[in-house]
């Protein structure tokens, strides 16, 4: 008879009655659970649980039972609000209160931004039925800098019904690619799924790679609009899981000898499939970010990109643990990185730069008069760097570059700072005063994407430089001038008018990395030296090398980042137009409410950096030699002018901040490394020591936001700590914005 009851209760919890998906959510984040506690408890997927609370499946037998009986407790615990949850939600870039009064949302179970919409929550996967359309006219607005209208955020597989596909299409998102810039491919129930932004699953029926290629470019609609006028469409981007990996006949992991040449064997059998089938692959061969392409016809691409996570293409340096991530939500990620910046085409640093050409093509089609078609234009497209590369000044080449043979240098002759442009971020250190070490703390604030910040409005160079002996200084003329900036002193500046006495020697020099005063003639970028004229001294360069053909060529692209930037971080709860308290507040654990959006953050920042980096890439093995020209050097984006000019004017704009705080306060940075410094106060927060009036701040100082260019709390520790570390380690200039952070530094952070 037990039995026969426990089939009874059985059948009853199967029909179990549950809350409506909104209010699930509400009583869990309610008693401050998190979706992976539910799901272990459960002992489900994580994705399994997020599908129920967005509404997109039902929980069944047994775990409908169990789920019910935890939404019932929680129901008692938790009340609802004569106010439905649906109704009190703050849309993307609303203010968030100063203080949080209850843990907040993860992002990760709110709909996920795609264009100026909001299409609905990740689901589970796979979802094999038909998925009714959400209602979007009332979804709130989204603060992505994407010009594209968001699909309905309906699941179908190919051959759905052309009403649903009717609904897809509708508004001003591109046919072409109504399904997405990419699609994660795995194996699901022994069928191919390709998981889509949105939470769109599309069945895969290829069953090799060289298929795989042939349904994408014919059947999938993926891939991206062009960013500019003159540009190209992004290619489909394809991310193949390691189930996939097996089923396409590739390996899971790359050997040794494969990591080392970045590729797998040219003889491999999936690349002879490929081979038979027309297609080919780059000159970096088959590796963690591959292109599989045919020729164009006319203005019709042919061509698909492969990213393998197992092979290291999503490195954890930038991409956190996104490859250990179920295919629903690394599609999620990488759906989102690509709808606001672009579509990866390889690492973040490949993606920065090649961000900078989508959008500034280099050339651009123009109509024959003879024969009526379109072809390629003779010249560069206005504004863009061309399609031919440009040798540097030799002030601006790196060791080894071949420029520098033609000045017959002594063998392992080292340039100094009259030969050789320095410009590079800050290194700086001091001791601390007396009175510094009466106070309690040392408090970290760091720039906002301050090498952003530092391209935006830049003029940069564009064509050829020109040598000038004796030349008049320009301001506005980019280039590298070599000038005697050592009888600047920063004991005594121009603040606009006036004068302003200073104590020099607690000061960083503007003018070298390490803070240095300069001992004589050196090269600077055009920012360093129009900043000496800024601070009331004259300049007298002895020569230079120019760019007359110029422009502000990273405006565009700086925009871009920025409101990439600042959505995701309006997602994350943090806005541009919080109180001081309250940026603060919203800053202060805000990866842990949606740790995936962190990384896309994460990647953002490092999309900025590496495409900086990018301009003056280094050898990269390739049997190269000193005096030999390497495989960089010939695109027209080796510019190391271009990320010169960029660190220069994001030194200087910290040094203006860090003046104009010490002339209104009295106070002086111990120590400032790239875009961090370091301040002793007496309490542990900026607001402690930053000159805040009636929440405003001091005009050119420091401000806190989120802003590029604005500061953020980075980190405090006691003063006690560094002094201690600096006896420890007998280094009375370690440099404490490298720690400041969490305080953690060894012996080999100092070097030994």
């Amino acid at each position: 008879m037990s039995e026969l009851f426990d089939a009874v209760d059985a059948l009853v919890a199967s029909r179990a009655t549950l809350p409506a998906p909104v209010e699930r959510k509400r009583l869990r984040t309610a008693h401050s659970l998190t979706i992976d506690e539910v799901a272990a408890a459960l002992k489900v997927r994580r994705a399994t649980v997020s599908g129920w609370e967005s509404g997109k499946t039902e929980p069944r037998p047994p775990e409908r039972d169990a789920y019910a009986r935890l939404l019932d407790k929680l129901a008692e615990l938790y009340p609802a609000s004569p106010a439905p949850a649906a109704e009190t939600a703050s849309a993307p870039g609303a203010p968030v209160p100063a203080a949080f009064t209850a843990v907040p949302v993860p992002a990760l179970e709110q709909p996920l931004p795609i264009g100026p919409t909001r299409a609905a929550a990740v689901v589970s996967a796979p979802v094999k039925q038909q998925v009714p359309a959400l209602d979007l006219a009332a979804a709130p607005a989204a603060t992505s800098p994407s010009a594209s209208t968001a699909r309905p955020p309906t699941s179908r597989r190919p051959g759905a019904s052309k009403a649903s596909a009717a609904g897809a299409r509708a508004g001003s998102i591109d046919p072409r690619f109504e399904n997405g810039p990419l699609a994660v491919v795995d194996v699901e129930n022994r069928q191919m799924a390709a998981y889509c932004t949105g939470g769109l699953v599309l069945d895969v029926p290829a069953k090799s790679l060289p298929s795989l290629v042939e349904w994408t470019l014919k059947e999938a609609k993926l891939g991206q609009p062009k960013l500019s006028g003159p540009g190209r469409p992004a290619d489909p981007l394809l991310v193949l899981t390691e189930a996939a990996l097996e089923r396409y006949g590739l390996p899971t992991e790359l050997s040794a000898e494969e990591k080392d040449a970045g590729r797998i064997p040219e003889g491999h059998k999936v690349i002879k499939q490929l081979t038979r089938a027309d297609w080919k692959l780059t000159k970096r061969g088959f590796g963690p970010w591959a292109r599989i392409y045919r020729p164009a016809r006319g203005s019709e691409r042919q061509c698909v990109q492969l990213c393998i996570p197992s092979w290291n293409a999503l490195d954890t340096r930038f991409w956190g643990h996104a490859a250990q991530l179920p295919p629903v939500e690394l599609a999620r990620i990488l759906g989102t990185y690509a709808t606001r910046v672009m579509t990866p085409r390889g690492s973040t640093a490949v993606t920065g730069l090649e961000l900078m050409t989508a959008l500034h093509p280099p050339t651009h089609a123009v109509r024959d008069e003879e024969t009526g078609a379109l072809r390629q234009a003779d010249t560069k497209t206005p504004g863009s760097l061309g399609t031919d590369p440009v040798d540097c000044a030799p002030c601006e080449a790196p060791d080894g570059h071949p420029v520098l043979t033609a000045l017959d240098l002594p063998r392992f002759h080292v340039r100094g700072p009259a030969e050789k442009l320095f410009e590079e971020a800050y290194d700086w250190a001091r001791p601390m005063t007396d009175g510094e070490c009466t106070l309690r703390y040392l408090v970290g604030l760091d720039v906002n994407m301050a090498f952003a910040a530092g391209a935006n409005g830049l003029t940069v160079g564009l064509g050829e430089p020109t040598h000038v002996k004796a030349p008049t200084f320009d301001p506005k003329l980019p280039g590298s001038w070599l000038v005697d900036l050592s009888h600047v002193d920063l004991s005594r500046v121009k603040a606009g008018k006036e004068w302003v006495e200073l104590d020099g020697s607690l000061l960083p020099s503007a003018f070298t990395p390490k803070g240095d005063r300069p001992e004589g003639p050196a090269w600077y970028a055009t920012p360093t030296v129009a900043y000496a004229v800024e601070l009331g001294y004259d300049v007298t360069p002895l020569e230079a090398w120019v760019r007359y053909d110029n422009g502000r060529y990273l405006d565009g692209w700086y925009q871009r980042l920025r409101d990439a930037y600042l959505a995701t971080m309006a997602d994350l709860g943090v806005s541009a137009d919080l109180s001081p308290e309250g940026f603060l507040t919203a800053m202060d654990g805000y990866k842990a409410r949606d740790p995936e959006l962190g990384i896309v953050v994460a990647a953002i920042k490092a999309t900025v950096k590496g495409g900086l980096g990018k301009l003056r890439e280094r050898p990269r093995g390739e049997g190269w030699r000193p005096g030999e020209r390497w495989r960089a050097l010939e695109r027209p984006t080796w510019r190391p002018d271009i990320r010169a000019a960029v660190i220069s004017r994001t030194r200087i704009n910290l040094h203006r901040k860090i003046v104009k705080h010490a002339a209104f306060t009295g106070q002086y940075p111990i120590a400032v490394l790239s875009d961090c410094v370091v301040y002793a106060a007496d309490g542990p927060s900026p607001l402690d020591f930053l000159p805040y009036r009636d929440g405003k701040p001091l005009p050119g100082g420091f401000k806190l936001g989120i802003n590029p260019g604005l500061v953020k709390h980075e980190g405090t520790q006691t003063v006690l700590w560094g002094e201690g570390v600096r006896e420890q380690f007998d280094a009375p200039q370690l440099n404490f914005a490298r720690f400041i952070k969490d305080g953690t530094v060894t012996a080999a952070d100092n070097g030994e």
